[in-house]
């Protein structure tokens, strides 16, 4: 609704906002934001090219002071201030910013690390010769002219653009609704790929792409995987994985560095190395000593000092996890096209390349038609006078004025105007015999060009092979090799990748509660030292149970009540030594009095078999792989009988032996195929006859290179050799395995050992002791043994783990918590 009064209309606010806005954003978007699909240029940059090259700084000129060039670009075609335009102009002469930089800088431009550069009164400039390729032929009619904004003189729309700028420089603008982001290219590849679409235009992008093989960045790095390339250059959208270059180094005193010689696009080098920094003092990344910038003029050189024994490449990917040295570069292939924004693939900016050129030397070759016309027919005028010379000298001769003399030429050799302006204006010396044959020779080129220049214009193949030729000449003028290598797909980041591999120590207590700490903790002793605190634990609690795993191992834990839950090691939180850990009900889903009875360290689910024992005798075997996929609630492994509970689950690699042994010292040795291999929800067969209240202990996998070790609540236990077990079929009473007397008490525990393993054995109060195997000797079946650890009065041993292949020295400690090596007791 719009009422008149006088100079003042009532006009609706929605309707104004929405046709400024409107006139805003086309603004934004045609003449400041998005670059030209022909030149690849936004109107800024095209406008400072234009304002040296009216100044005649081609790349053979010298310098001039930024400040005249940003002063004449400001003045005569860019309004908008000169502290706008010389960022542009910088960042044009910036070789970390762009592949082919297309200004020529002197003095301080700037730095990679995100130092300023000088004022543009210290600074000068000239343009590059890349930039000298993209004005050629601006003066032959080549591009349209436009009046600048003051309509005090013209401005070219487009450059001719020789150089193929919109791939091999790239761009990067952000409009209104809409923003563009052109990865840069290598011209050698750029250019095959042009050449390519001429020489086959029905050519498929998948064959573009072994030709054009992905963006190439002026600062390098790595490129991973080629989907993201693939749906960039298909759709005009993707995003690609860049990944710093690195390498490692090793010191003299043997500490390793991570050296980083190039870094994604667009990035900081500075702010790269206050992240890095700012991890480590947070303990994100606790395995860095020192962060260096020793970068030169020979390129970046990050070099990131890491911590003894520390695995390089985990602290690597931790890297490329929490800072830029992995980032993301989204391909948005958004140029104008005859005025209006449109999303290309890349066939479609190689067709608009071409196009243009098509264009250029379309318009060109009219020029210089035109040209070469015009010359030829004032040539003719000379070759008809030269032929007359003695009458048309008389006709001059009798002529009162120019004018008189031009009709009289105009009339008698029916010359044209031109003509006779031409002869009029002739030289005597043109009269020579000399003069007359290169007059001759010259109208012979010029009919020849004519020649030329009407073949050009009729035959499209000759445009395409003059852009073959200056393709050619591009290629070997400023061709050089790739910056960016491609590499294989990398794929998401786990957690594994951001973990070390390493041993740990896996504690689990009576009340739930669990942690794991390094090997390293715990220092060896003798047999029969009192040991060292391994666990902080609340009032009653103790420790059920202690295995060595590798932190990327998967742990299959079964309870009691016949399931199994998944879980990986370093999932378990790392703790202290004297920290109690962290309950297991925060891990697993258990259910209500469900107890952890047994944990395998398993690294990939196979064709190998689970074993498993109950309390009341009962024996099961399953393949491995049936537990590859356990739900977050946990899987059943066992049914069991009312009142029975699972209490251990071996991994054998199928036709091995089987050793159950019970509480009360007996046990019983027979083949592991006596058992069938069944499904997960089964309840097994009978592995031991029981008397009385005799309670299945422990299970062991025959090892006949070992040794079976027992051990006794008291502290007591002895190795025993497995000729002195023989071998009975499943479901028997078994023999006497140890002396359950009073000294010794219950059997609590029953494991494979050799001289070359260590012991570690843990008590109910938190008492740890690592000892060798070797100073245990091997004795027989029906004795009581020796002593292991001695205990503190009230105090039971509840735990025991073998530490495969140590070989740490043994020390003596004479601290408050370990004692004086024992000798050994033994008692038949």
């Amino acid at each position: 609704m719009i009422e008149e009064k006088g100079n003042i209309k009532d006009i609706l606010i929605e309707e104004e906002m929405k046709e400024s806005y409107l006139t805003f954003a086309m603004s934004v978007i045609m003449s400041r934001a998005l670059p030209d699909v022909r030149d690849g240029l936004k109107p800024s940059q095209r406008r400072i090219l234009v304002a040296m090259n009216d100044l005649n700084l081609g790349p053979g000129a010298k310098f001039r002071k930024c400040a005249k060039i940003c002063g004449d670009t400001t003045g005569n075609y860019h309004p908008h201030g000169e502290q706008v335009v010389y960022p542009t102009l910088v960042r044009m002469a910036q070789d970390w910013s762009l592949r082919y930089t297309l200004i020529k800088g002197q003095g301080n431009f700037g730095s990679i690390d995100g130092d300023p550069p000088a004022a543009m009164r210290y600074t000068e400039a000239k343009m590059t010769h890349a930039s000298a390729e993209m004005m050629e032929d601006i003066k032959q009619n080549t591009v349209d002219f436009t009046p600048n904004y003051d309509d005090t003189r013209t401005e070219p729309s487009v450059l001719p653009s020789k150089f193929p700028n919109i791939l091999c420089n790239g761009g990067s603008g952000i409009a209104v609704g809409m923003a563009t982001s052109i990865p840069p290219h290598n011209v050698n590849e750029v250019c095959d790929g042009i050449i390519k679409v001429i020489d086959n235009p029905d050519v498929t992008i998948n064959e573009l792409l072994t030709i054009i093989k992905g963006p190439d960045f002026p600062t390098g790095a790595l490129i991973c995987g080629v989907r993201g390339i693939e749906d960039g250059y298909k759709t005009g959208r993707g995003i690609i994985t860049v990944r710093a270059k690195s390498h490692v180094e090793t010191s003299k005193n043997n500490k390793q560095s991570i050296v980083v010689t190039e870094i994604p696009y667009q990035l900081n080098r500075d702010r790269i190395i206050e992240r890095i920094a700012e991890l480590v003092r947070n303990d994100v990344i606790k395995g860095i000593t020192d962060v260096r910038n020793e970068s030169d003029r020979e390129g970046s050189r990050i070099v990131i000092v890491l911590k003894r024994n520390e695995e390089a490449e985990v602290i690597l990917n931790q890297l490329y996890k929490h800072t830029k040295l992995q980032d993301s570069f989204s391909i948005i292939m958004i140029a104008l096209v005859e005025g209006r924004p449109e999303t290309l693939n890349l066939k479609q900016l190689l067709n608009a390349y071409i196009t243009h050129r098509k264009e250029i030397i379309r318009r060109r070759t009219r020029f210089l038609l035109d040209r070469a016309e015009e010359r030829a027919h004032i040539l003719e005028g000379l070759r008809i006078a030269l032929e007359n010379i003695d009458e048309v000298i008389a006709l001059i001769k009798a002529s009162k004025t120019v004018d008189d003399a031009r009709d009289s030429l105009v009339s008698r050799f029916s010359l044209s105007e031109r003509q006779a302006n031409a002869i009029l204006e002739m030289r005597l010396q043109r009269l020579t015999n000399l003069e007359q044959s290169k007059i001759e020779e010259e109208y012979k080129k010029v009919c020849e060009n004519i020649r030329e220049y009407k073949s050009i214009l009729e035959n499209e193949n000759l445009v395409l092979d003059i852009i073959r030729e200056d393709l050619h000449e591009i290629k070997e003028r400023y061709g050089d090799e790739r910056k960016s290598q491609i590499i294989g797909d990398i794929g998401e980041l786990n957690m594994e990748d951001l973990i070390s591999e390493e041993d740990v120590t896996v504690i689990i207590t009576h009340e739930g509660y669990i942690k794991r700490l390094p090997l390293t903790t715990y220092r060896k002793q003798h047999r029969g030292g009192k040991g060292v605190t391994g666990a902080g634990m609340k009032e009653g609690d103790f420790v059920e149970n202690l295995f060595i795993a590798s932190t990327h191992d998967y742990i299959l834990f079964f309870t009691d009540m016949g399931k199994v839950y998944w879980q990986k090691v370093y999932d378990i939180p790392n703790a202290s030594r004297i920290a109690k850990g962290r309950a297991i009900v925060n891990l697993l889903e258990l259910d209500k009095n469900e107890n952890v009875t047994s944990t395998i360290p398993v690294r990939k689910f196979d064709e190998r078999q689970l074993v498993m024992a109950t309390r009341n005798g009962i024996i099961k075997k399953t393949v491995l792989s049936a537990f590859g996929r356990p739900k977050k609630g946990g899987i059943i492994s066992i049914l069991l009988d009312n009142g029975d509970k699972l209490i251990g689950v071996k991994l054998t690699q199928g036709g091995q032996e089987i050793v159950l042994g019970t509480e009360n010292g007996k046990a019983i040795r027979f083949p592991e195929d006596d058992v069938r291999s069944m499904g997960r929800a089964t309840r097994g067969v009978k592995g031991i006859g029981l008397k009385g209240d005799d309670k299945v202990k422990g299970i062991v996998v025959v090892d006949k290179n070992a040794t079976l070790l027992t051990v006794c609540e008291n502290g007591f236990g002895k190795r025993t050799d497995y000729s002195e077990y023989s071998i009975q079929r499943r479901s028997g009473q078994g023999v006497i395995n140890i002396k359950t007397s009073e000294r010794n008490g219950k059997v609590v525990a029953l494991m494979n050992v050799s001289d070359q393993d260590e012991l570690m054995m843990m008590t109910a109060n938190g008492m740890v002791i690592r000892t060798s195997i070797s100073t245990i000797r091997s004795i027989g079946r029906n004795t009581q043994g020796v002593t292991l650890i001695s205990l503190k009065k009230g105090d039971k041993l509840v735990s025991v783990a073998p530490v495969i292949g140590g070989e740490e020295e043994e020390t003596e400690d004479t601290g408050t918590d370990e004692a004086e090596p024992q000798q050994p007791e033994q008692t038949d």
